[in-house]
């Protein structure tokens, strides 16, 4: 079944978790929120962070915008426009696939102290 991410989408939850699947803190916090819109024309923007009024510590934030491609399980996108200066220029790629009217994407594994962190993030559709 094919499914299109055209439109906008809400972020709902974050996990993260280790090879051993051992659960981390999650993405953004325990209270995340995120936008993310895909254009017709193959444009997106992202925007996520942590949904907490009041953080002692720097909040965890996160912006980009390009150009993606999409063929059924990976996204692509080639960022034109970040937060993150790092990432202009470079691609951010997404594992993709779609479970009870949701959208979930998988970043690349990163390290972490405890090992490899792998991280998803569910969206719903809002439009």
């Amino acid at each position: 079944m094919s499914h299109s991410i055209i439109g906008m989408w809400t972020l709902v939850s974050t996990r993260a978790w280790t090879d051993e699947e051992h659960p981390l803190p999650p993405p953004f916090g325990p209270l995340p929120r995120g936008v993310v819109v895909f254009y017709e024309n193959s444009r997106m923007m992202c925007v996520l962070t942590d949904g907490r009024d009041h953080l002692d510590a720097a909040r965890e934030y996160s912006s980009y915008t390009g150009i993606y491609t999409f063929d059924g399980t990976v996204l692509t996108t080639h960022v034109d426009q970040s937060v993150n200066q790092e990432r202009i220029g470079g691609d951010q790629v997404r594992g993709v696939r779609f479970e009870d009217g949701y959208m979930l994407l998988t970043p690349p594994s990163r390290p972490h102290p405890s090992g490899t962190e792998h991280r998803e993030l569910k969206w719903q559709r809002v439009s």
